[in-house]
């Protein structure tokens, strides 16, 4: 059922997979190199950036890396989080604009996963419990939680390019 109540054609969706996945993907050998080098930030919003940093600082330990102010917006701290692998997590915050509750929307964040060595992801399920913040765990190698401000993240202890085992690079 969707949220109106309508019954969802579960074969007609996996039907639309099977044929996109047949029109679009390549074998491994067979794809063009990515015309990217890699994620070089992505920028959610904060609505508190002292908790912020305590959060993804002090509970996840991800080193505050820059806090400058942003220059779309005067008065707003753009601030950076290192997530290895020389990839960031940045936030914006926007003082005095009433942007609401972080709201799961179409176009936007679902969730963000971030790959974690696996004797840290045990470290940090149990940082988590410690600090009182509602977790979930599942397959035994991810670990879904929200943020201070709503946003869903997940630690992930699988390796790079890889899901619950299965390759996806």
């Amino acid at each position: 059922m969707t949220d109106t109540g309508t019954p969802t054609d579960i074969a007609a969706l996996d039907a639309a997979r099977d044929r996109i996945r047949s029109a679009h993907l390549k074998p491994a050998g067979e794809r063009p190199a990515s015309t990217a080098r890699g994620l070089h930030h992505t920028a959610l919003v904060s609505s508190d950036v002292e908790r912020t940093v305590r959060f993804y600082q002090d509970v996840l330990g991800f080193p505050l890396t820059e806090l400058i102010e942003n220059r779309d917006y005067p008065g707003s701290s753009h601030f950076f989080f290192d997530i290895g692998n020389g990839n960031l997590l940045a936030f914006f915050d926007f003082p005095g604009l009433d942007v609401g509750p972080y709201a799961e929307v179409l176009g936007g964040l679902h969730h963000m996963a971030i790959s974690v060595e696996p004797q840290r992801w045990d470290e940090l399920v149990a940082r988590l419990a410690e600090a009182g913040v509602d977790h979930e765990v599942h397959s035994g190698v991810s670990v879904y939680f929200r943020d201070p401000d709503g946003a869903r993240i997940e630690l992930i202890a699988d390796p790079l390019g890889e899901m619950y085992g299965q390759h996806v690079l």
